[in-house]
């Protein structure tokens, strides 16, 4: 079964109570940041005390993913030679621009554990355009991934996103349309509005119904709003399983589309309720 990614929470490494905190938390995956949550004077702590997290464990979610910095900067060799000796799920790589940005990442974490895979944050204009190649370099490397960065992509455009996104939201869509393509996991970006529970779960649903598979959080408070946005719902559960149960009945075998409750559906809407199903049951695991 796979894993959910509804809940992608961020932190910064060099923030112990933060680390100790989020070992509580039941998020999706918690995100040890070393790249824009922590100042360049705390870089290299911060690098440590992800290595020291990591060793210790303990962590209630899923996945613990770690951010690096880029390989444009001074930290970038140094963070991915950690953390590729220090094994978490996930490697994710910032503002990646391009194929070869991924194959750079791909080759400096060939020791890392197998299981180990890498993400890359879409949050430059060069990133958007080039979604494509960056999704089919998957065939060959550990991309898994990709993580809509939208406060940089924002700035990138001098675009001034409101509270519907409209700006952004041709670029996420094509996030969401490339990582399907490659077979990714596709995360929504952040919601900047910590204490405004309205706005974040405007953004999940508007996120989910773009097609993400989750969100990225900044406060542990934003957890269980993005979780119940990106859940199957009970009628949608209900659905699906109707669905599913048509088309397993022997008279539908052999076709292509039937009437349940009065609607038309195709087999196309089987996988769906199947998927539906398979989170369901991942998200209750």
């Amino acid at each position: 079964m796979s894993k959910p990614w509804r809940t992608v929470l961020f932190l910064p490494a060099s923030n112990a109570r933060a680390v100790e905190k989020a070992r509580t938390l039941t998020c999706d995956a918690v995100v040890l940041d070393l790249e824009d949550a922590v100042a360049p004077e705390q870089k290299a702590d911060a690098r440590a005390a992800m290595v020291e997290a990591l060793h210790a464990g303990g962590f209630r979610a899923q996945s613990v993913i770690v951010r690096v910095n880029g390989l444009d900067t001074e930290w970038g060799e140094e963070d991915l030679l950690a953390a590729a000796g220090a094994g978490p799920d996930v490697i994710l790589a910032p503002k990646v621009d391009d194929a070869d940005a991924v194959g750079a990442y791909d080759i400096r974490i060939v020791q890392a554990p197998s299981r180990t895979r890498l993400w890359a944050m879409i949050e430059t204009c060069r990133g958007a355009l080039s979604l494509r190649e960056i999704a089919e370099t998957a065939a060959d490397t550990r991309l898994k991934g990709l993580v809509a960065g939208v406060n940089d992509l924002a700035k990138a455009m001098r675009a001034r996103p409101g509270a519907d996104r409209a700006p952004l939201v041709p670029s996420l869509a094509a996030v969401v349309q490339a990582a399907r393509m490659g077979g990714l996991v596709a995360i929504d970006g952040v919601c900047n509005a910590i204490e405004d529970d309205a706005q974040l779960e405007r953004e999940s649903r508007q996120g989910r119904d773009l097609g993400f598979d989750g969100k990225s959080l900044i406060h542990p408070r934003q957890i269980e709003i993005a979780e119940r946005a990106f859940s199957p719902s009970p009628e949608e559960i209900a659905w699906a399983r109707m669905v599913v149960e048509a088309f397993a009945r022997p008279e539908n075998a052999d076709r292509g589309a039937i009437r349940v409750e009065g609607k038309m559906v195709e087999r196309l809407h089987r996988v769906e309720a199947e998927r539906i199903l398979t989170a369901a049951g991942a998200a209750l695991a």
